[in-house]
């Protein structure tokens, strides 16, 4: 059973009223979001390079602006695991 009815998700995500509640519920989110992408541009080798570059892109962005500073954020505040923390660690002060 989908998590939406596909018109409900479609628009859901295009009015940014779509809020996942778990995990697995982000994931479907990702997974539909790709599925759609393919049907509208075909499913060649091509477009799946393209969204699994798209996909790494926003891991890498997520990692980046998010989870990155947020480690820097608690070694800051419970000190560094080693010396090669510490380095890392005086850069931020």
């Amino acid at each position: 059973m989908p998590y939406l009815e596909d018109k409900k998700l479609r628009a859901a995500l295009v009015n940014g009223n779509l809020s996942p509640i778990t995990a697995g519920h982000l994931n479907y989110l990702i997974t539909a979001t790709v599925h759609k992408y393919l049907k509208v541009n075909g499913l060649n080798y091509g477009n799946i390079n393209l969204v699994i570059g798209a996909l790494e892109c926003a891991k890498l962005e997520a990692y980046r602006m998010i989870a990155a500073p947020y480690e820097a954020k608690k070694r800051f505040a419970n000190g560094p695991v080693s010396t090669l923390d510490a380095i890392n660690l005086e850069e931020i002060r």
